[in-house]
């Protein structure tokens, strides 16, 4: 090939070309480089072949351009000559022919076609060529052609550039050739940018390749010739925008350099630059951000003149007030990054007065407005400016400055918002770290002392938590410390700080400590306070004292055996501390061959002769227990644990535990290290007295790890299946037991099962009722007998619910064979306990949690195995049914049976008690404030007697049988709101609204009954009933929300939620009532969190339907005692007197106290709060407020219709809502409610005080909505 090309060379140019665009040009590359290199100054080459180039290429676009217009329709062509010149290049295909309509000739059509194809593909592969003849020649190493002689072929295939664009690999190569025109300075090279540098810019932004950003950052300089006003290169100036957005500009270095050139080139185009950066600030990335920072830096720096002007006193001014006015923190510091640009670059000469001048005139006004974001944003700013300071002034001056913001962070330290503290302690504290030298002695001193003294016992623990971070912080000063030693001390009391951050947080400035020589961490926090939180603080806290004392009591420095006796001397100082620190010895960095001498150590201490107390001996069997924990998942040290507690060894442990703790620690060590161990089986006849001696057990947690342990043991030896045997056993002998206390029928059992529970149980059956019914001595025993094993089948049913929530004791127990067993036994249990509730001290709702349990895991495990979640409801009576359906329609079932059993219980309850409980029946003013004192007091009325069917003695008082009635709705609750939501059972919703509204009347109408007793109850038992009131609230809060997500929820659903979410702040209402405000207090977090999803089910009929004011209004009429009202009366009493600002003298114990209902106030404000955000959510709960008020109106409750028009025009509305044109609701209710005041004016015989409180109403509606209401008023009361 180079032979043929070099004889064709020597014959003329012509023949060169000609040849050489007969083979491909990979190949060739080698051999046209080789031949033109070789061409000297001297050889007529060096003229003829820039002739035959420019012949050869000329001829080849024109041959090209002939061949685009044959192929091109009009239609096409009219679209190609539309398009822009400079769009990014798309990957094309080779164009085919147009087919002809008729099918005739299509064949001869593709021929000609295809034939076209090949001869363009040959004029594009001969340009290729040509293009890399050209290229050879403008980089001749000789400089053998004269650069006036090749512009002319360059400067042709630079104008068909756009003209290639089916060909990249063209476009590339002439691009690249103009390119290196422009590098080399060669003449006329600004004739050959108009084209190239759209389509390398383009390139760069379709292949999002450095190496493009790094050409077109190469060829900044051409940039400059272009005119920027000038239409004809929009189109460029869209894709240098688009370069400001594009990642591969804005991260990279040149790309960065490459757009704050711009900046300099047109003042327009800066404009809009920083105008696509300000719209980026909101959504950008931090990096993004930065970058952007650098680029407005770098353009500040290239500008003059008036686009310095603006860049300086228009965009970056704005900055500087968005930063302070941010309307939200994130937004606040995206707006410092860009300033940030600045702030890194101070030392830049005019750059520190800039910002001085910017920023002077407005942040020191910011830091004293009353606006505490606004306060806080200036106070970001500052720190990061500081010391603001004019590099021109004189040191007066400058010292003025500086003491006057020293004086605004003093001030700020002490700010009426936290947040504003936690910022200005921070950033006090980066302030001395950063500036110690040039502040004075006098202002370091007096601030430290401001944070250490004051600041670090602040009441907010955000402020707390501040101060201990910007400590550790000022410790990266070595100038610090010597202050720092004397204050230190004073924070030692915060290491038992409530906040868990902030036990972190001294935890860490105590290990900081550790690693300054100068410093003793136990200096600032003593030995044993440490040793007491190792002990019993969290395991976050724990793991770092853990860290801090491992140099000292299991160092690596020091032999193995001493490391080993400071251990064990740490243990015998505090057995729970340092088990505790063993725990975390090997995550700390010890090393597992360290950590199993100490464990052979610990074992051989507790086994051979001592006199240790048995509080040592359980810390060093629980450190032993922890560092075998560590080093299971150890290969290397499993084999060696197992060889130590082999033979002997394991069952000398067991009878050296002293205590029950002890021996179950053991047990877990033998489950962990050695479960085929032969003695470890031994142990297994302790786990089963463990697991079968479990009364009592619900309420005792020492005795519940225990059992934990025997489990772990027993499913780890594989006896599992005996283990549930056992508890089987139990279950059914109880379970009998109460069959024949409460008439129960027993579910059918197999024989095998009935067999193995006559010949285990040691209990006799009780023959026949009757027998035992008139001797009271027997009739005791029996009762002793049946509490006994109630209490067992209790532990039991713990167990089982324990079993449950871990992984391999649910596996085992859902395929155990005798699942059906337990489930029935179960099930005759939890009736009895539901039966028991109200007249047995000992009742438990264990049985309940296991029972429900395991029906939610078959449940579960079902919708695993079919993959579907479809329920079929239980047709039949539960109570009907011997036979238990377990693996198919347990949910169901036991759905069915508790709602069963729970009314059973409440039997024909008086619900309307709880309706009635909230009214205020007297129409005078001051009866009806006399009745909300007498609420307020807890006067109540019809306090009961004795119960006759307690049957374990007159200690089973009121409050606790409360108590066990609120513990079992709880449990049951929990119960439907996890069935609903975990397996989706949809059909039983509006049973289940139902249920838990009846539920939540019950409780309130038991509380009305019962609250002096339970005010006088014990402590405990006031504690727990809180407790399970706030988990009713939660659930069916919960339910509620279920609910309402239901994609086909009905009118009939909604409804029932309205009536479950009024029921719900009933609850809250009658609990402050009857508890008072203290205890109700623990309500408010729960009711935060689910008050939106109240407010929904209140507004659900009004939102997701239409609903008619008629039908509402006659709905609430027909409920003489709507769901509604109690709370609305009480809520209509508070207004009232929060309006009249009611004193009454002559009665002080009538007089309302300052926090009269105030949890229920709280809650109305949220309610109100969260309404107003949402304008169609405050239609509707301001027509519930209306038709309540007409309702109330009717009933002649005068006073409460003013206290609620009161809040809806005041306080839900508002004066700012000067449109209720979007309150339909509202305003048609309150267009009915208008007349109807104006009626009941002139047709009642009223009192004064009535007359007043209407006339009141009146006015306020018609000033509130005058337009909206005074002009349907006189029509509607006209027509009535």
């Amino acid at each position: 090939m180079e032979k043929e090309l070099s004889s064709s060379l020597q014959n003329s140019a012509e023949d060169f070309l000609s040849h050489a665009s007969k083979f491909d040009l990979k190949p060739l590359k080698p051999s046209l480089k080789t031949l033109i290199c070789r061409i000297d100054p001297s050889s007529n080459l060096s003229a003829s072949l820039p002739l035959a180039l420019h012949a050869s290429i000329s001829r080849s676009i024109d041959s090209f351009k002939r061949m685009l217009e044959s192929n091109t329709d009009p239609s096409t062509a009219t679209a190609a000559a539309a398009a822009s010149p400079f769009s990014p290049p798309k990957k094309q295909i080779l164009r085919s022919s147009r087919r002809r309509k008729n099918a005739e000739g299509s064949g001869g059509e593709d021929e000609s076609g295809s034939k076209g194809n090949a001869k363009k593909q040959f004029l594009v592969q001969s340009l290729e060529i040509y293009a890399y003849v050209l290229s050879l020649c403008v980089s001749h190493p000789k400089k053998a052609f004269l650069d006036s002689d090749l512009l002319p072929i360059v400067q042709a295939l630079h104008d068909s550039l756009i003209v290639f664009e089916s060909s990249h690999d063209l476009q590339s190569a002439i691009a690249n050739l103009c390119e290196e025109w422009w590098k080399g300075q060669l003449t006329g090279r600004e004739t050959l940018i108009s084209q190239s540098l759209p389509f390398l810019v383009s390139r760069s932004l379709t292949l999002l390749k450095k190496v493009d950003a790094h050409r077109v950052y190469a060829l900044r300089e051409a940039f400059s010739l272009l005119d920027f006003d000038d239409e004809s290169i929009e189109d460029l100036k869209l894709l240098l925008v688009r370069c400001i957005v594009t990642p591969l500009y804005y991260k990279t270095e040149e790309g960065r350099r490459f757009i704050a050139y711009l900046f300099g080139l047109s003042k327009q185009f800066m404009m809009e630059a920083l105008a696509i950066i300000r719209s980026q600030i909101p959504l950008g990335r931090k990096s993004a951000l930065e970058a952007y920072a650098d680029i407005v830096f770098r353009g500040w720096k290239v500008v003059e003149g008036s686009s310095k002007n603006e860049l300086e006193n228009v965009f970056l001014q704005n900055l500087v007030e968005g930063a302070i006015h941010a309307s939200s923190p994130s937004l606040a510091a995206a707006i410092r990054r860009i300033i940030g640009g600045f702030i890194n670059q101070r030392t830049t000469d005019g750059v520190e007065k800039l910002l001085f001048r910017l920023s002077e005139p407005i942040i020191f006004r910011s830091l004293q407005v009353t606006n505490s974001n606004v306060r806080q944003n200036a106070l970001h700013l500052l720190l990061d400016l500081f010391p603001l300071e004019d590099p021109g002034a004189t040191k007066e001056d400058k010292d003025a400055v500086l003491d006057k913001q020293f004086f605004l962070l003093e001030r700020l330290l002490h700010d009426e918002c936290p947040g504003v503290r936690v910022v200005a302690v921070e950033g006090s504290c980066r302030i001395l770290h950063l500036f110690w030298e040039i502040i004075p002695s006098s202002a370091i001193t007096k601030t430290i002392a401001n944070i250490v003294g004051d600041i670090s016992h602040d009441v907010a623990s955000e402020v707390r938590l501040s101060t201990i971070n910007g400590i550790i912080h000022m410790l990266g000063n070595p100038q610090t410390h010597e202050i720092l030693k004397v204050l230190l001390p004073r924070l030692g009391d915060l290491f038992l700080d409530p906040v868990l951050a902030v036990r972190m947080a001294i935890s860490d400035l105590l290990l900081a400590l550790r690693d300054i020589r100068t410093f003793q961490f136990h200096k600032v926090v003593d030995i044993d306070a440490l040793l007491s939180s190792l002990a019993n603080d969290q395991p976050s806290v724990a793991r770092k004292i853990a860290q801090l004392l491992i140099p000292s009591y299991f160092p690596s420095k020091i032999t193995i055996k001493e490391a080993c006796n400071r251990c064990i001397t740490l243990i015998k100082r505090s057995p729970n501390a340092g088990a505790r620190f063993c725990e975390f010895a090997l995550a700390e960095g010890s090393s597992a061959k360290s950590i199993m001498e100490l464990v052979k150590a610990l074992v051989n201490l507790v086994t051979s002769p001592n006199d240790l107390v048995s509080g040592v001996i359980e810390g060093i069997i629980d450190a032993a227990a922890n560092l075998c924990k560590s080093l299971v998942s150890e290969k290397t040290c499993k084999g060696e644990l197992m060889l130590l507690f082999s033979g002997q060894k394991l069952k000398q442990l067991f009878a050296a535990a002293v205590t029950k703790h002890a021996q179950a620690t053991v047990l877990d060590i033998a489950s962990i290290v050695s479960p085929d161990n032969g003695i470890a089986i031994t142990l297994t006849r302790e786990c089963m007295a463990l697991i079968k001696n479990c009364n009592g057990l619900h309420n005792n947690f020492e005795r519940q790890a225990e059992v934990r342990s025997a489990h772990n043991l027993m499913m780890s030896t594989g006896r599992f299946d005996e283990m549930l045997a056992a508890l089987l056993d139990i279950l059914q002998m109880a379970a009998s037991h109460c069959c024949l206390r409460f008439g129960l029928e027993m579910p059918h059992q197999s024989g095998r099962c009935l067999k193995r529970k006559k010949e285990n149980s040691s209990v006799k059956h009780p023959t026949k009722s009757k027998k035992v019914k008139g001797n009271k001595s027997v009739r005791d025993n029996v009762n002793a007998n049946f509490q006994h094993l109630y209490l067992l089948a209790a532990g039991t049913s713990w167990q089982i619910k324990d079993l449950l929530s871990s992984l391999n004791g649910r596996d085992a127990i859902l395929k155990s064979p005798i699942l059906e067993q337990v489930f029935s036994a179960l099930k005759i249990i939890s009736e009895s306990s539901i039966n028991l509730c109200t007249s047995s001290q000992y009742m438990d709702v264990s049985p309940v949690l296991a029972y429900t349990a395991l029906s939610l895991h078959v449940k579960l495990q079902n919708m695993n195995l079919t993959g579907t979640n479809d329920g079929s409801n239980d047709k039949n009576d539960a109570s009907k049914s011997t036979r238990l359906p377990v693996r198919e329609m347990a949910l169901d079932y036991v759905m069915n049976h508790l709602f069963g059993c729970i009314e059973n219980l409440f039997g024909n309850f008086p619900a309307e008690e709880c309706r009635k409980s909230s009214n205020l029946p007297s129409k005078s003013k001051q009866d009806r404030k006399t009745e909300l004192q007498d609420q307020i007091n807890g006067q109540r009325k019809g306090q009961l007697d004795g119960d006759s069917s307690v049957d374990d003695g007159s200690s089973f008082t009121n409050g606790e049988k409360t108590l066990n009635l609120v513990k079992m709705v709880t449990a049951v609750l929990k119960f439907i709101v996890d069935a609903t939501t975990i397996c989706n059972v949809s059909q039983n919703q509006e049973r289940s609204l139902q249920f838990v509204s009846t539920c939540i009347l019950v409780v309130i109408s038991t509380l009305k009954k019962y609250s002096l007793d339970i005010v006088e109850s014990k402590e405990d038992i006031l504690k727990d009933m809180l407790v399970c009131l706030k988990s009713c609230f939660t659930y069916g809060a919960k339910l509620a929300n279920v609910v309402l997500k239901s994609s086909n929820i009905s009118s009939l659903l909604l409804e029932e939620a309205s009536n479950l979410a009024n029921n719900l702040i009933n609850l809250i209402m009658s609990i402050e009532s009857y508890l008072g405000s203290k205890h109700a207090a623990c309500l408010i977090p729960a009711a935060k969190q689910w008050v939106p999803d109240l407010i929904l089910a209140l507004c659900g009929q009004n939102i997701f339907t239409v609903t008619t004011l008629e039908s509402d209004e006659a709905r609430w009429n027909d409920q003489d005692n709507h769901c509604s009202l109690p709370w609305l009366k009480v809520l209509g009493n508070l207004e009232l007197i929060e309006l009249s600002n009611a004193n009454i003298d002559e009665n002080a114990d009538s007089v309302p106290e300052p926090d009269t209902f105030s949890v229920f106030k709280k809650v109305v404000k949220m309610i109100v709060l969260f309404s107003g955000r949402n304008t169609k959510v405050m239609d509707s709960i301001g027509a519930i407020f209306s038709t309540g008020a007409a309702v109330l109106l009717l009933k002649e409750y005068y006073g409460l219709v003013l206290g609620l028009v009161h809040l809806i025009c005041v306080k839900l509305v508002g004066h700012e809502h000067q449109e209720w044109d979007n309150l339909e609701l509202m305003l048609a209710s309150l267009q009915q409610l208008y007349p109807q005041l104006e009626k009941s004016l002139q047709e009642l015989e009223l009192s004064e005080d009535a007359r007043n409180a209407l006339e009141k109403a009146k006015t306020m509606l018609h000033s509130a909505c005058m337009t909206d209401i005074g002009g349907h008023g006189s029509g509607s009361m006209e027509e009535a």
